[in-house]
């Protein structure tokens, strides 16, 4: 029999009970994040992306186990403001980083800024102030080369951990070469140690690997700390000069040894994407993405039906395939898919993995990137609204047996236009049925050519001109 005492405790006991779920909701984890960027690769180089000549298996599987963009753009043809664009949403002349970083000398006779402003909006800034642990292995390039000794640190920049090559500032691998009936291995770049330590030499050929084995250390620690975790694994493949394996080095042509240095550098990312995906708890909540930063070199790789090549502005010079994985995130009926419909650039991946993670962003300025994230997961195959708008390289007017090179180029919808920074020799062309720029239709649509010289040289004026506008910490 129930005592009166008792009636009022054992009233607020159910009332407790009943209000309390048998399992608390967990909170929503954070998507963790993977860049590959690969350098110098065009965009007919993965064997998913037409290659007959070498086999890209590993990177071929993320395709069919993702999404696979065909009408993705990188914001520059070369390798320094490429980087630039990637990592902050924003266009790289707004950093006066318009070309590679060079020698000092170079850099300042290009008008160009040694290092980016550390105080630039960093997409890594942004994802570490969220709660994730934030590493960047391979190359970097955006400041700390040559003769440039005092540029900050990569970690300066949002990451927490950082091995890089020659290009870059603190911890780094640095290459041993190695060809057919040589003794001993030789070394290149060994001025770079004045540019951050510890060094470890190893050989170029295996350099990738490298990165990959310190990018796998850094997710596992951060998996033990129970923290997100976004990676950039950037490699020094399959920039030249080439150096694979010895027994893969054939006949020794460039075409080979590219061929050789890509399908190892495939073989070596394979323990980075076999990482992610033998986890349960890390396959179903990372997003892997794979690009490269522009076109590739003559002689080397190929930019599939595309004309030109890195340094121009041309549809070789600056479109990339681009491979999206994440078969918790991507949406399950894209799987598989290929995009051919939506054009997007480099610095809308910043914005959208932004959104993704629920960061906050960094630019209280004016962001030129924009959030893409429904078409990323395959939710949607919506085109960014704003043109695209790209600079040729100031030191490259005629290069790769191209001569005269238009200055500047914009894509807006359908149209494609090049011209001169004064709107010059115009030179349009309708990809809808002309991807590979074979017939200049500028006479026949003046109006067109009138609109689209106008946006882009304000554009580049405006852009240029506004110099270094970073946000500060």
């Amino acid at each position: 029999m129930i005592n009166h005492r008792m009636i009022l405790p054992l009233v607020l006991f159910l009332f407790v009970v009943s209000a309390t779920p048998l399992f608390a909701a967990e909170k929503p984890r954070q998507p963790n994040i993977i860049l590959v960027f690969i350098d110098d690769m065009g965009w007919g180089d993965f064997s998913c992306f037409g290659n007959k000549d070498a086999r890209t298996p590993n990177i071929d599987r993320l395709a069919e186990e993702g999404i696979a963009f065909e009408q993705f753009y990188v914001n520059s043809p070369i390798c320094s403001p490429s980087r630039v664009a990637i990592s902050t949403g924003q266009y790289p002349q707004r950093y006066k980083i318009t070309s590679y970083l060079a020698h000092r000398k170079v850099n300042q006779d290009r008008g160009m800024n040694q290092w980016l402003d550390p105080a630039a909006p960093m997409l890594a800034r942004s994802l570490k102030r969220a709660g994730y642990a934030t590493g960047h292995f391979g190359k970097w390039h955006m400041g700390g080369q040559r003769d440039v000794t005092e540029a900050p640190p990569i970690t300066d920049y949002g990451f927490d951990a950082s091995l890089t090559n020659f290009e870059g500032m603190g911890a780094k691998l640095l290459p041993l070469t190695m060809k057919p009936g040589w003794d001993k291995p030789g070394r290149i770049w060994q001025n770079a140690e004045v540019l951050g330590e510890p060094v470890i030499w190893m050989q170029r050929s295996e350099i990738t690997g490298g990165f990959v084995d310190e990018a796998v250390k850094f997710i596992d620690q951060s998996q033990k700390e129970e923290k997100p975790f976004y990676v950039n694994v950037w490699p020094d493949d399959v920039h030249s000069p080439f150096f694979p394996p010895v027994a893969k080095w054939g006949d020794g042509s460039k075409r080979r040894l590219y061929l050789s240095v890509l399908a190892e550098m495939d073989r070596q990312l394979a323990k980075l994407f076999d990482r992610i995906r033998k986890d349960e708890a890390l396959r179903d909540n990372t997003l892997i993405l794979v690009c490269s930063d522009n076109g590739p070199e003559l002689g080397a790789g190929r930019a599939g039906p595309f004309k030109g090549y890195k340094t121009h502005l041309f549809e070789g010079g600056v479109r990339s395939p681009l491979i999206v994985w994440g078969p918790g995130l991507v949406a399950k009926d894209a799987v598989g898919s290929r995009n051919k419909a939506s054009v997007m650039a480099a610095i809308d991946l910043a914005p959208s993995l932004v959104e993704l993670t629920g960061a906050k962003s960094l630019a209280d300025i004016h962001r030129d990137g924009r959030p893409m994230l429904q078409t990323l997961l395959g939710q949607s195959d919506a085109s960014r609204e704003a043109p695209i708008f790209f600079s040729r390289p100031p030191d490259r007017k005629s290069f790769y047996g191209m001569e005269g090179l238009p200055d500047l180029a914009v894509r807006d919808g359908r149209w494609k236009l090049l011209c001169d920074f004064d709107g010059g020799r115009p030179m349009l062309y309708d990809l809808d049925v002309d991807r590979g720029e074979t017939k200049n239709i500028a006479a026949e649509n003046p109006q067109v050519v009138a609109r689209l010289t106008k946006k882009v040289t304000q554009w580049y004026d405006q852009t240029l001109g506004l110099g270094n506008r970073g946000v500060g910490e």
